[in-house]
């Protein structure tokens, strides 16, 4: 893909972290978008989420991501141990995560499903693709929030978790998020200055006491 047809985001300011939870064991956050997740590749993509993290809590690890893209709530374990229930927890589908999405045009259906699977376009990292053939399970449930001249607002709840799952599954129902610098088309990319997409809502077991949690954020948008 051309690099030119990226979206290009200044990082968030350093301002001081949303945090909605904090204890001994987890660390939730609400992560700007146009922020990573976890570092990337090259001096220029150390700046992220986790170390900002880091600064106020050293002990945080990475249990999940939102794409750099995405803004909303994530989880951060603090030691070994908690890392390793939490992830166990996302691995076997016992975190319930919802997402709000602004998506282009009408969806007619008020609630529906797009289950297709998905493989990474290798020609054309880090996009990803539907495959029928080798791709990997993916199912997405959506339900209609409201709609408006031009576009609708969706609750989304991603049942697997593949990596751009939303982006793409969306893309497939024909409704495409508006601001996706690499699914949308080049006009409804440029409806709005950021993707508009936010994880607003996280419930699971505490992994120490294993009392249930839920935690939401209103989307900014």
């Amino acid at each position: 893909m051309d690099s030119a047809t990226l979206p290009v985001y200044a990082p968030p300011p350093l301002y001081p972290l949303d945090y909605v939870h904090v204890d001994g064991t987890i660390i939730v956050v609400i992560k700007p978008a146009g922020l990573l997740s976890v570092p990337g590749r090259g001096e220029e993509k150390q700046d992220c989420l986790l170390a900002r993290v880091r600064l106020d809590y050293p002990d945080a690890l990475t249990v999940h991501r939102l794409d750099m893209d995405t803004s909303g709530l994530i989880v951060f374990a603090r030691g070994a141990a908690a890392q390793r229930d939490l992830s166990t927890a996302f691995q076997n589908r016992h975190v319930h995560k919802r997402y709000i999405a602004v998506v282009h045009g009408c969806v007619n259906e008020n609630a529906g499903r797009v289950e297709a699977p998905m493989i990474v376009d290798w020609p054309n990292r880090p996009r990803q693709k539907i495959d029928f053939v080798h791709g990997r399970p993916a199912l997405s449930l959506y339900r209609v929030l409201q709609r408006e001249t031009g576009y609708t607002r969706l609750e989304l709840e991603p049942v697997t978790g593949r990596s751009h799952q939303l982006r793409v599954h969306m893309l497939r129902l024909g409704h495409p998020i508006i601001g996706d610098g690499l699914y949308a088309p080049s006009p409804v990319r440029m409806l709005a200055d950021r993707m508009l997409l936010h994880a607003t809502e996280l419930r699971f077991v505490h992994p120490v006491d294993s009392m249930p949690l839920s935690f939401s954020s209103v989307p900014p948008f």
